[in-house]
């Protein structure tokens, strides 16, 4: 079906004014009403928020209903200009000003999940995690609350009614918010964006059946999402690895093969490797294993990650030349800043996944799909040279240009 505008039962908004995020996906579902016409923000003088939904000032006839019967999708990112706290503040009154006005669902879509990292407590049954929570665990969250859970409850307080977002790491988190909003509550993968770059951009090199890629999952947590992704990329050729990494307090990590890796170091000699993973913060990890990696001689080595966290200790550390690439989604979208990007911009792309939301969104609300959609933009630095310039060997030129 070919989307035309949409669904009046669905009006799409941000929590901050002129998110050009926000704006995309609205876009992307076929919204022909501008954001900044459905909702205002607006702020007392003392700095209390109060938003607005945008009625007619003459229409006495729906006071309070104006939304009935309608869903009301927030789309809820990071700003430079406006803390989480503040954000996610928003989002609750917007939430209660949508229900108390009528609407019938409200969804919220926050491709990077506010306080995941926050995700268990200083007791054992403070968050479900796959691990056995020892002492150290334990005491990493005395003193603390379990801010994940909160802010989850918060949500369902305010008339949240599911909750969308993008590669959340925490197992904890995930079971968590599927119990409070029994069960919608969707995490979703972004294989397909990765696999279509992966094997149709020249970010790696490889032969038709994958030969010469290899993928690598640094730790157990990224395992099963390589793993699905390598089996999503249809390359039967291509190989990869399981590491395993083990933690000397905050900063010093021991890299190691994992008993279980398909693949060993050797066999992985002079292939382009993507190092793949959930999020990047310090950039201490991702850095030193790129570094392990290095000493088995491979082609190229990138590091993919879906959420960026452009840390100025994050920018510093992986401008090593351990790194030959950096892909990364938007999910935070301050990455497209070039201030934000810093020296890296030299060796990264962003991958804009606003027309992938959009569409995982209409699947989820059952609303109509724009045909021929792309998965995502390309975002990548001018300055860059590697993708406009090909380096061509000795042979390759005297092929091209015949003898001399």
């Amino acid at each position: 079906m070919t989307a035309q505008s949409t669904s009046p039962k669905v009006l799409v908004v941000g929590n901050s004014s002129d998110d050009p995020f926000a704006i995309d996906v609205a876009f992307g579902v076929g919204q022909t009403e501008d954001i900044a016409d459905l909702i205002s923000m607006k702020t007392f003088a003392n700095s209390e928020f109060c938003p607005r939904f945008i009625s007619d000032e003459n229409d006495f006839s729906r006071i309070g209903r104006q939304l009935e019967g309608r869903t009301v999708v927030i789309v809820s990112t990071s700003s430079r200009s406006v803390s989480r706290q503040t954000l996610a503040m928003r989002t609750l009154l917007m939430t209660r000003a949508a229900k108390e006005n009528g609407a019938a669902e409200v969804v919220l879509v926050e491709p990077d999940l506010y306080y995941s990292a926050q995700d268990r407590g200083p007791d054992r049954e403070l968050g479900e995690t796959q691990f056995e929570r020892d002492q150290e665990d334990l005491k990493k969250f005395d003193g603390q609350p379990f801010t994940a859970k909160l802010y989850g409850q918060m949500l369902k307080l305010a008339g949240v009614d599911r909750v969308i977002t993008v590669h959340n790491h925490s197992y904890a988190v995930q079971r968590m918010f599927r119990e409070i909003f029994e069960g919608e509550f969707y995490n979703l993968m972004p294989y397909e964006i990765y696999a279509d770059y992966l094997k149709h951009s020249n970010i790696v090199r490889h032969g038709p059946e994958g030969e010469g890629l290899a993928l690598c999952a640094p730790d157990q947590g990224a395992r099963g999402f390589v793993k699905e992704l390598y089996t999503k990329l249809n390359l039967p050729k291509a190989k990869f690895i399981l590491l395993d990494k083990e933690r000397f307090g905050e900063r010093k990590v021991q890299i190691t093969l994992h008993r279980e890796s398909e693949s060993t170091f050797e066999e992985i000699r002079g292939h382009d490797v993507v190092l793949l993973d959930d999020m990047v913060r310090t950039g201490s990890t991702v850095v030193k294993t790129c570094q392990f990696l290095k000493q088995i001689e491979p082609g190229r080595m990138v590091f993919g990650v879906t959420h960026f966290y452009a840390s100025e200790e994050g920018r510093q550390k992986m401008a090593d030349v351990a790194i030959n690439e950096i892909l990364t989604l938007n999910t935070l979208p301050t990455i497209l800043n070039r201030d934000e990007q810093g020296r890296l911009r030299r060796k990264l792309v962003v991958l804009k996944i606003e027309s992938w939301l959009a569409s995982q969104l209409c699947e989820i609300l059952g609303l109509p799909q724009r045909e021929g959609a792309s998965l995502y933009q390309i975002d990548m630095s001018s300055k860059n040279p590697r993708f406009i310039r090909k380096i061509w060997s000795n042979d390759q030129l005297s092929e091209l240009h015949g003898p001399h």
